[in-house]
């Protein structure tokens, strides 16, 4: 027998009780989708209970057994036999709220979310935590409950909270006093979940599989269809026949429930795709008759038409509104969808024109490009998207509408002085998804008008002021640089920035090439955008800002901007720069560079910003040198205490100079990487390569990585990938103008996906993905991927710090070139190979 019950977070942890994660569970491992995903709901369920505050959202269940080794004190005690992940992740949001409430509100907050709801206060030491994780996670737990200088590392527990104290500071409205307080009485008592808890003796493992066993799922669209015809007793066949069959010709399974999905959002733009039967169902159940519903059936197969034509513009008769789909497919952003049935919709009934709709279409391409050149891709996108419907001014014409309703407010639809200063200063190979940063400048090199087309999918981004400058690009640059400048600041400054970014087909040739080579590659590829670079004589700051006006005057002229009610939207995006630092782990530190090239500013402004405003972690930012500004002071005036010793305690480690180790730098990269402005490199995007095409790729990594790092450099490494494919691994090559190379120790068809330890670039670095690896097993235990790093710190000129065991870290290819070290690696290698070949606790045969 066991005891099902629906209960609430506060239901679960008021009380002395206590939850202990067996040692047989897997460590905490919730990535940063799923942490976005609970995020996403507690904000839209805070938002809710405005208006409706017993409104709850069910999140799941939790399977409980009673511990065998129920202890006195009255605590009572049980083991976590699923639902770990989801209790863990809980609370550490309670851990970041107490914290954030106790710093900007009152102090009591602590001891009052303490006491109730993560301690069980005058109980023995053993009983003293309401969740016990295991082992593995305690110490970071810990630091996180007890709010040591260690909470918020880099392991998956430390990320977690740093995730939820980074979204709780953006979330603090100044003018809202109640904004957090509401979020918390969401996760306390609007998180609904079924608390099954087993009797003595019951086969807890037995029931966790009854519960896991749902087989074969409806669809919504599947249940939605099968409540409309059981609404039709007597049309069902005709209708079937006449409507429903041509639509479901028309579209897919998963076009036919993004159909039903569209049709919510144009009344609440917050409906989700999963809710979308239960919210068709609500709707249709206010109409009465047979023939209401036959009626709906038609809006349906109607409306179906027109999404096939967002699906497949081709099938579009009006060029002007062809071209414009076939743009705002190639952007790939599917909340726009909404506003494009909208605008076929209006057509179809005569209140808007074709021209008008191609117009309406154009602004939001606009939109869409000039948010991508401030650095504000993704900020709010979505829900703006999905409002625009529901929020514009139906009395004006509708693509003015359109442009209204993006124009006002803190939407970021860029303003022409807006773009002419982001498009010199903003790193815009860092920002939005690598195909837009890639469309718009093919977009760019289309405007032109070449009457000899050059075949522009097959072109890559090259930077011109390569990413790793060699000994003559150092020269050129250093003739720019004032008094005041370093060579690492500026070039941080220029290298992403548009005004230093083209087109070619020729990037592994040109690669860290001289200007003059790189000039005459350039002037004879047939592409307009490179002949104003071939023009130049050199290549440094003035002639990349120069080339940045000169994009900026063409952009306005192709993408209109908002209208004059817009008002000048050019601001530091310092939010960006405090997500960076929210999310900065614990055991790291960053510079004023780093921050300015990563938001496009200054390091003069960013230490005023800091110096002047509340900022998360303020104290980790350091000169480039790795020592406090001298100008650092605490906002706090009763303050004085050296930022060293924080930063000690944190893990950070100082010479005798008192200079930070420089190992332990979080770069401008690294921190696009925490700020979410850069997509990660995800394991299915690797190369699928056609017959003969690998044997190529192998070719071309060679020459790039001798041209690139000499003989001896490109020697040591054939040994490693020699050495790895005698191990049992396979090689794989990447596509793109720098041609990378994998060392895979699992294939896709693998029954636990893709797995590789580092990747190889021929521009000299050996990088360490702890970020995919945090995503596979059994690497995804992160004292597995703490084990690599320590394994590869034993090689001479190595030093991975523990900071960056969530990021991309690396080492200089050079360090295989001393054969000890080589050797070590291989042996480290082999371990990890081992390790991938191992079966999982999940594949093992209790006997």
């Amino acid at each position: 027998m066991v005891a099902a019950a629906e209960t609430t977070l506060q239901g679960l942890l008021e009380g002395a009780k206590q939850y202990q994660v067996p040692l047989y569970q897997r460590t905490y491992s919730w990535t940063k989708q799923q942490l976005a995903r609970l995020w996403d709901d507690v904000r839209k369920l805070a938002d809710d209970r405005v208006t409706n505050p017993s409104a709850t959202h069910f999140i799941g269940s939790l399977v409980l057994a009673p511990s065998p080794t129920n202890g006195p004190a009255g605590v009572a005690e049980y083991l976590v036999v699923d639902g770990q992940q989801r209790l863990t992740t809980l609370t550490l949001l309670l851990c970041a709220i107490r914290d954030h409430r106790a710093k900007h509100e009152d102090g009591m907050h602590r001891e009052r979310i303490n006491q109730q709801y993560l301690v069980n206060p005058w109980k023995p030491a053993s009983q003293r935590l309401k969740l016990v994780p295991t082992q593995a996670d305690r110490d970071a737990y810990l630091a996180c409950l007890d709010s040591t200088s260690q909470a918020g590392g880099a392991n998956p527990v430390g990320a977690a909270y740093r995730f939820f104290v980074a979204q709780l500071a953006a979330a603090d409205d100044a003018d809202d006093p109640v904004d957090i307080e509401r979020i918390e009485n969401a996760v306390i008592t609007g998180l609904a979940l079924v608390s099954v808890t087993a009797q003595p003796g019951d086969n807890v493992h037995r029931i966790f599989e009854s519960l896991n066993n749902t087989g074969l799922k409806l669809t919504q669209g599947d249940l939605l269809r099968n409540y409309l015809f059981m609404r039709l007793p007597t049309r069902g066949e005709i209708v079937y026949q006449s409507l429903w069959l041509p639509l479901q010709g028309r579209l897919t399974s998963a076009e036919l429930e993004l159909l039903f999905w569209l049709d919510l959002v144009h009344r609440d733009p917050r409906i989700k795709q999963t809710d979308v039967y239960a919210g068709q169902q609500a709707r249709l159940e206010r109409l009465r008759s047979e023939k209401d519903i036959e009626a709906e059936v038609q809006r349906f197969s109607r409306l179906g038409a027109l999404l096939r034509v967002i699906l497949h513009p081709g099938e579009e008769q009006d060029q002007g509104v062809r071209r414009r789909l076939d743009r705002l497919s190639a952007w790939g952003t599917t909340t726009v969808y909404p506003l494009l049935l909208h605008l076929l919709d209006r057509r179809e009934h005569g209140t808007a024109t074709s021209a008008q709709v191609a117009s309406a279409m154009l602004y939001v391409e606009s939109f869409f490009v000039r948010r991508l050149l401030i650095g504000r891709a993704t900020a709010n996108v979505n829900r703006i998207l999905l409002s625009v419907v529901t929020e514009m001014d139906e009395s004006l014409p509708v693509d003015e509408a359109v442009r209204a309703y993006l124009s006002v407010g803190r939407k970021y639809y860029a303003t022409d002085a807006s773009v002419r200063a982001a498009v010199r200063s903003i790193p815009y190979y860092l920002n939005g998804r690598p195909h837009q940063r890639n469309l718009v400048l093919r977009w760019l090199e289309e405007s032109y008008g070449s009457k000899e087309p050059v075949a522009l999918d097959s072109l890559t981004i090259e930077h011109v002021l390569p990413q790793t400058p060699t000994a003559e690009w150092r020269q050129v640059l250093a003739a720019d640089l004032g008094p005041e400048e370093s060579f690492s600041e500026v070039h941080e400054a220029l290298v992403h920035t548009l005004g230093n970014l083209t087109l070619t087909g020729y990037n592994s040739e040109l690669s860290n090439s001289s200007f003059p080579v790189k000039r005459l590659q350039l002037a004879k590829s047939g592409i307009l955008l490179n002949q104003e670079i071939a023009d130049q004589d050199r290549w440094g700051r003035p002639e990349i800002h120069a080339r940045a006006d000169v994009l900026a005057d063409r952009i306005v002229s192709i993408w209109p901007g908002p209208t004059e009610q817009a008002g000048e939207q050019s601001e530091v995006p310092w939010d960006i720069m405090n997500k960076a630092l929210a999310e900065l782990p614990a055991g790291s530190w960053t510079t004023y560079g780093d921050l300015a090239a990563l938001i496009g500013t200054a390091p003069v402004p960013v230490g005023s910003r800091l110096a002047n405003h509340p900022t998360p972690n303020a104290h980790r930012v350091l000169q480039a040198e790795g020592t406090p500004s001298p100008g650092f002071r605490w906002l706090d005036p009763n303050r004085t205490d050296d930022p060293r010793d924080l930063l000690r305690a944190e893990g950070v480690t100082f010479d005798e100079s008192g200079r930070a180790d420089k190992a332990q730098r979080i770069g401008t990269e690294e921190l696009a990487q925490l700020a979410g402005v850069t997509p990660e490199d995800l394991p299915d995007r690797l190369p699928r390569p056609r017959p003969g095409h690998e044997t190529d790729l192998a070719a071309r990594f060679m020459e790039q990585l001798t041209t690139l790092q000499g003989p001896q450099v490109a020697t040591a490494t054939h040994v490693v990938l020699d050495a790895w494919t005698t191990m049992g691994g396979t090689v794989l090559y990447g596509s793109g103008g720098e041609t990378s190379c994998f060392l895979m120790a699992r294939g896709k068809t693998h029954e636990l996906g893709n797995l590789w330890p580092a990747a190889i670039y021929p521009s000299g670095k050996f990088e360490v993905v702890f970020q995919h690896l945090s995503t596979r097993a059994p690497f995804d235990d992160v004292s597995l991927r703490e084990e690599l790093r320590q394994r590869l710190n034993q090689l001479s000129g190595v030093d991975i710090a523990a900071a960056k065991i969530a990021l991309r870290p690396g080492f200089p290819l050079t360090v295989l070139v001393d054969a000890d070290a080589r050797e070590a690696l291989l042996d480290h290698l082999r371990w990890f190979y081992d390790q991938a070949q191992l079966p999982t606790s999940d594949e093992l045969v209790m006997v």
